[in-house]
């Protein structure tokens, strides 16, 4: 994350960020705001067209605008291929957040055989085990703790009271948010005639550069061999990875997917929130599942997408659907019947 500035003028962030200015450059901007609420000195911008409507009567300093946009904007703005895009990248530079120093804080017990690079922030509390190796310019806050012979790659970043479990590798530039879990036992059992012998989970976990995991997600170590969460994955909150799952790159998943165990799960998909698989399956590259809905069986054709969830309706409307669900194996053997009867 770039240290936040106090203000930018619009010719400079035109400059950085290669869009085009329509307006005045010497505009100063010293933060951002919605379309319907931002001021004269900040910076918003238009993706959805459901917000279209907003822009005739904006008040921010600029707005950041598609090319087919850009003459209904009665602001300065800066023309992007992508607004959206454009915006993750220029809103960086408005973090209001503290930024994080270098230190180690006096309360953190760090053990002597813990190598820890340059420029390295441990906060309040923290633990890191034996053989763990931070490199440079991480940042482990408060209460987190790191067990035995974890790899945190550099600029790397863990929020409050995140737990690393044993062997876990992390890559650089991935951030954890606070509450998330990783590598701990995965639900590995052998029922063995009247109760349950647990399967020790002798695997880890890897996770590769550039990942983002939400926060009180949870991913599980493997049970033999590692769970593998590959580059640029994106995991939002209360997630569960169990163990043994492939993760391919660039693949993001909303809030409370759960991926059962062994699934392997191709590069450049999307989960939409409450979705999720079964275990033992494969999902291709570039699969989209939307909200809700569980897949139940590998999916070998790349780039489809994937739904089985009936909307919400009306109680007494959801009832009568239920008496026809209930009737559909008898209507498909009447059907059946009619057929033979008619020949075909």
């Amino acid at each position: 994350m770039q240290k936040p500035i106090s203000s930018l003028r619009l010719c400079e962030l035109a400059e950085l960020f290669n869009l085009r200015l329509v307006g005045n450059g010497d505009t100063l901007i010293d933060g951002v705001g919605t379309l319907s609420e931002a001021t004269g000195s900040q910076l918003s911008f238009l993706s959805n067209p459901a917000y279209r409507d907003q822009l005739n009567s904006t008040q921010a300093g600029v707005v950041i605008v598609s090319a087919k946009d850009a003459e209904n904007c009665p602001v300065n703005a800066l023309i992007a291929d992508d607004p959206y895009v454009s915006y993750a990248r220029v809103v960086q530079r408005f973090d209001p957040r503290r930024p994080i120093r270098p230190g180690l804080h006096s309360s953190a017990t760090i053990d002597p055989t813990a190598i820890i690079g340059r420029d390295v922030h441990v906060g309040a509390n923290a633990v890191i085990g034996p053989g763990c190796v931070i490199e440079d310019a991480c940042s482990i806050g408060p209460g987190c703790v790191l067990m035995a012979d974890c790899k945190l790659g550099s600029s790397s970043r863990l929020a409050a009271n995140v737990t690393i479990c044993e062997g876990v590798q992390i890559g650089r530039r991935t951030i954890i948010h606070p509450g998330a879990i990783i590598g701990s036992d995965g639900f590995g059992l052998a029922f063995d005639k009247n109760h349950w012998v647990k399967i020790p989970q002798i695997g880890s976990v890897q996770i590769g550069d550039d990942c983002e995991i939400g926060a009180n997600t949870t991913i599980d170590r493997g049970a033999i061999g590692d769970t593998i969460i590959e580059d640029d994955v994106r995991l939002d909150n209360q997630i569960q990875i169990a163990h043994n799952v492939e993760v391919g790159a660039h693949t993001a998943m909303a809030a409370y997917v759960g991926i059962s165990g062994s699934t392997k799960i191709g590069k450049y998909c999307m989960f939409g929130g409450r979705s999720g698989a079964v275990g033992h399956i494969r999902i291709a590259d570039r699969t989209t599942v939307t909200g809700s809905s569980p897949v139940t069986k590998s999916i070998t054709q790349p780039g489809t997408t994937w739904s089985c969830i009936i909307p919400a309706q009306p109680i007494r409307e959801w009832n009568r659907t239920i008496v026809h669900l209930r009737k559909l194996e008898k209507l498909a053997r009447r059907v059946l019947n009619l057929e033979k009867l008619s020949g075909k």
